[in-house]
């Protein structure tokens, strides 16, 4: 049965656990690609290196490219809900929070994927 992750690390160690932490690297990358915004993680990347890399992403979207950053939102399929209830004040913690509503996102489309 699907656990939402309370984490990051939770759901990277459920993605290890489940086998499934490749699969979740390429869906984030096709997600990426497709609002053309490719941010091309190696599939032998470092957990830690994987959230950063993502992190570092939404970071600069949110800070430069603020249409591109909804749109990928949109993409992601992230609930909008969610992203309403972050606080803004602080860029960095906001980057970090939404990467983990992202990659939170794609890890649920990668799990019911690979049950069905």
């Amino acid at each position: 049965m699907y656990q939402p992750p309370v984490n990051i690390d939770d759901l990277i160690n459920q993605s290890e656990e489940n086998h499934l932490y490749f699969k979740l690297i390429e869906q984030t990358n096709k997600d990426f690609a497709l609002a053309n915004e490719p941010v091309d993680i190696p599939l032998d990347i470092f957990p830690f290196q994987f959230k950063e890399l993502v992190h570092e992403k939404i970071y600069k979207l949110i800070q430069y490219k603020f249409a591109e950053y909804l749109n990928l939102l949109y993409i992601i399929d992230v609930s909008e809900s969610e992203i309403m209830k972050l606080d803004g004040s602080d860029l960095v913690e906001l980057a970090e929070q939404v990467t983990f509503l992202i990659l939170k996102r794609e890890w649920q489309k990668v799990w019911f994927r690979n049950r069905m």
